[in-house]
């Protein structure tokens, strides 16, 4: 597995040089923000380990300029020493598709890398899929509304295919968590913040919502007057 590794800590990337290397991982660094987002945008990474606070670009604008700029759907583990629900929320809007807080677990990181890969592989359909003004190519990773496109993370994709496939009818949490997630969940927290990230690009900038929640139950894409 090839890593972008984005950190200015000497003794974290040291530490995960000596730790992921000598299970085969092939990894590269970069020291600030402007940097490695030059090297991810540029390379062909299957992850990028990204820390939050940098030197002239902090984590969350090299994630969302990843995204929004350059598109490219790497998947992003973000580590950070915040650990409040808030601050994981920001996380996810602005690209990340994991959080790990500081100070971590090497084995954690690396099993977290393991799952990211495994989703991320998992991600393409084969065929588009729509509801509304709502459509998703799963063959180029375009999503749009009204026309205008959306910006996701690779977990944010795979929640809007899922309801999408299934809109307007209901989706439970479980088989959400099934579908990106597999037979490898995360906490409790993970669907309720990632479905927060997907509200807040697929519905907050437009008049009508369409992503409804049925608390302890479930999630689906339905019009209002539907």
């Amino acid at each position: 597995m090839k890593v972008l590794v984005i950190e200015d800590n000497p003794d974290i990337v040291a530490n995960l040089f000596a730790y992921l290397e000598p299970m085969g991982y092939e990894l590269d660094v970069a020291r600030n923000g402007l940097g490695g987002l030059a090297q991810a945008a540029a390379g062909s990474y299957d992850a990028i380990v990204l820390d939050l606070t940098l030197p002239g670009l902090d984590g969350l604008d090299v994630a969302r300029r990843l995204r929004k700029d350059f598109r490219r759907p790497t998947p992003i583990l973000m580590l950070t020493a915040r650990d409040t629900i808030a601050d994981k929320v920001t996380g996810f809007e602005s690209g990340a598709d994991d959080y790990l807080v500081k100070p971590f677990s090497l084995v954690e990181l690396e099993i977290r890398l393991q799952a990211l890969v495994r989703r991320s592989h998992g991600l393409q359909l084969s065929t588009a899929v729509s509801y509304a003004d709502v459509n998703f190519d799963p063959d180029t990773l375009e999503a749009t509304r009204a026309g205008k496109p959306l910006q996701l993370t690779p977990t944010g994709y795979k929640l809007l295919s899922a309801l999408l496939r299934e809109a307007p009818k209901l989706v439970r949490r479980e088989d959400l968590e099934r579908e990106v997630w597999g037979n490898d969940p995360p906490d409790s927290d993970a669907l309720r913040t990632h479905i927060h990230a997907l509200r807040a690009v697929l519905d907050k900038p437009f008049p009508v919502p369409l992503l409804k929640t049925h608390p302890g139950i479930g999630y689906r894409l339905v019009l209002p007057d539907a």
